[in-house]
């Protein structure tokens, strides 16, 4: 009896899904719906004659099987690719412009995800203000970014939206009456600018005690017990708290996490598919 090959789609609808940990999440990465990609998984689990995942109503977790099974699909998806490299001019390249505010020190797990699920594609990836890189990508000079919404600019997909706090050490607060210590990035951020703005509309001293090129050595300056920054909870470094109630500084709104994009080629549209859905899920 000949044996059959297994279905590359299945394979890859598979590894979306154990990556992920969702259906949801694999289906808009693949271009597709939740309901193709339960199908394709049934289907796997059926040529292969074995359970690969626990699903229940909030969780998706890879059955031993599935997770012996795991590496095995990446290498098969791998060798998929190598094979059919030659038929291509060149790799795709995908231009990303990334705002230091909305990843920080997790941009390297970021980029990690993304290039597994697009590893033919290589990104050049610049960082700065959310202002700045948006007009290079009006200028032609970015394919895509990922930015904090500005002013009234509508265009593009919420991915996110990050909750701001005043963050410091605890042991590390200014004393009652003194200037605020603020640790921050130089003009033209956004986050700077938000935060100015509602300290001095509650009339609050503030000074500058600290200036960063980034939101890792802004971070640096709290932990170091220099300042109090505005911050994104999830970018906020170890050890410290939000100090806004305890000082009683005005509340930080949120922010609006988009991805903007132009059509480019298709591996580069999976690319910036593959990025949303992570992004989205946290």
């Amino acid at each position: 009896m000949i044996e059959r090959p297994l279905d590359l789609e299945l394979v890859q609808a598979f590894v979306r899904v154990a990556e992920l940990a969702s259906f949801t999440r694999a289906a808009e990465t693949l271009g597709t719906t939740q309901a193709a990609v339960s199908l394709r998984l049934r289907r796997l689990e059926e040529r292969l004659g074995r359970p690969l995942l626990e699903r229940s109503p909030r969780h998706v977790r890879l059955t031993a099987d599935g997770a012996a099974f795991l590496e095995r699909a990446r290498r098969l998806l791998a060798a998929d690719r190598e094979a059919r490299v030659w038929q291509a001019a060149g790799p795709a390249r995908l231009r990303l412009g990334i705002s230091d505010h909305t990843t920080g020190d997790t941009l390297p797990a970021l980029l990690r995800r993304v290039a597994a699920a697009s590893p033919e594609v290589v990104f050049e990836v610049r960082m700065g203000f959310s202002r700045t890189l948006l007009d290079a990508y009006d200028a032609g000079e970015l394919d895509a970014v990922l930015v904090r919404r500005e002013g009234d600019r509508r265009d593009g997909e919420e991915v996110r939206r990050d909750a701001y706090g005043w963050f410091a050490l605890p042991g590390a607060l200014p004393p009652k009456g003194a200037p605020l210590p603020l640790a921050l990035l130089a003009h033209p951020c956004g986050v700077r600018a938000t935060a100015i703005r509602a300290l001095d509309g509650a009339g609050i001293g503030w000074r500058e005690a600290f200036v960063g090129g980034s939101v890792s050595s802004v971070s640096a300056a709290v932990t170091a017990g220099l300042a109090v920054a505005p911050l994104a909870a999830h970018l906020a470094p170890p050890g410290s708290a939000d100090a806004g109630p305890r000082l009683g500084l005005p509340g930080l709104p949120p922010a609006r996490v988009v991805l903007i994009g132009r059509a480019g080629e298709p591996a580069a549209s999976g690319a910036l598919r593959a990025l949303a859905a992570f992004l989205r899920a946290g």
